[in-house]
């Protein structure tokens, strides 16, 4: 049993001073303001530190140098393991647009390095981002695999892939996206809209086929637009509009500026944001030459100023942030409350995977994920399924 003492615990709504979050097993079994009576625990000292759920980042390529699109089995632990270190302790894998067997090559590694995976954050499902995506709007993504949805090819990558894949990014506005779309909500996935050109009317009938949450909102995404002198709505005016519409936003300070920071969170709140990394390989590794993608097939990029891009520089190419990064800019640049810039990075995303009744929130029978930080939110410990991970204190303390 473990118990922390001396804790600023983040609850969805507020902050408890000087409580106690007592662990046992995998579970936490009691949370309190002031001291909690328990026998044998091991004490650790939170120090007056926020102690928070575990980070869930439900949109992520790689990091520490690797890619999930590398299909290797050691790239998955050193990018959990890397993450780790900045609060996350769970994660969707998340593809970039390739062939099917790239596709298939990665599902299969992930099969493969799922379970045995326990030295960093917890893998809850992939995230298959493309290949069914708008050229207009396909950013970084590599226009050679970009096509429409094929339902002999979905439905054998879902075959394959058994109960792993959680979503799947796609282009709402494709010839066949909305069977497409019904489809995956059939086996359980999740349609999320993404690298669209999709005008208002287009993105309403989306997401009454199953497209309810918007990937990395303003990113790769219609706006207002006009077509033959008359403005249409785009992707973006839709995701304000639709209250029951989750998004996803990169908040590195990058992709997103305080401006747009503040206007979605003053229009969707807390419960309907996931702060996302989309983080690449260059996550946690020096600025410089990199690569999106799969290691030999990959688009080559550049990191610099804290982001990556491709090598002429006209646009970003995937992020470099960190979960830590993401609550710091949200409380720091947004000026968003602690307890609601930590829900947008633990209850919410963890309620659009529908895993809230497990992850997500320090309470009574939820899973020990739990991340500890101070008043700038640099990760000190973290604690995956009741087991510390990391951490930058002495065994004695947290």
């Amino acid at each position: 049993m473990i118990k922390i003492i001396n804790a600023n615990i983040v609850t969805p709504f507020r902050i408890i001073s000087g409580g106690t979050v007592l662990v046992k097993g995998t579970r936490i079994l009691a949370v309190e303001e002031g001291d909690i009576e328990a026998e044998a625990a091991t004490v650790f000292d939170a120090q007056g530190y926020y102690v928070t759920p575990g980070f869930i980042d439900i949109h992520v390529h790689g990091g520490g140098g690797h890619d999930f699109m590398d299909g290797k089995e050691e790239g998955f632990r050193k990018i959990a393991a890397t993450h780790l270190r900045y609060g996350t302790t769970a994660m969707l894998p998340t593809t970039l647009t390739s062939d099917r067997e790239g596709i298939l090559r990665t599902v299969e590694c992930y099969q493969r390095v799922a379970a045995g995976n326990t030295g960093g954050a917890q893998f809850l499902g992939l995230h298959l981002e493309g290949p069914y995506l708008s050229m207009n709007q396909r950013g970084a993504q590599d226009p050679a695999y970009i096509r429409d949805p094929d339902p002999a090819e979905y439905e054998a990558i879902v075959r394959a892939a058994g109960q792993s894949v959680k979503r799947w990014s796609a282009a709402p506005e494709l010839p066949g996206a909305l069977p497409f779309a019904r489809f995956l909500k059939a086996n359980g996935i999740l349609p999320s809209l993404a690298h669209t050109d999709a005008i208002y009317e287009e993105a309403l009938e989306g997401f009454e086929n199953g497209y309810t949450l918007a990937t990395h909102l303003y990113s790769a995404m219609s706006g207002v637009t006009r077509r033959n002198a008359y403005r249409y709505a785009g992707v973006i005016e839709t995701a304000f509009l639709l209250d029951d519409m989750d998004v996803e936003i990169i908040a590195d300070g990058r992709h997103l500026p305080a401006p747009l920071l503040k206007l979605i969170y003053k229009i969707k709140g807390a419960d309907r944001i996931a702060l996302i990394t989309d983080a690449m390989r260059g996550a946690g590794m020096p600025p410089g030459e990199s690569i999106l993608g799969n290691i030999r097939t990959g688009m080559k990029v550049i990191i610099e100023g804290g982001v990556a891009k491709l090598p002429d520089r006209t646009a970003f190419a995937g992020s470099v942030a960190t979960a830590d990064q993401l609550v710091r800019n949200m409380v720091q640049m947004a000026e968003v409350p602690v307890p609601e810039a930590i829900r947008m990075i633990t209850a919410t995303p963890a309620r659009i995977l529908g895993v809230e009744n497990r992850k997500g929130t320090i309470a009574p029978g939820m899973d020990a994920d739990i991340t500890i930080c101070d008043a700038n939110f640099s990760v000190k410990a973290v604690m995956v399924m009741g087991e510390v991970l990391y951490s930058l204190q002495p065994a004695t303390t947290l």
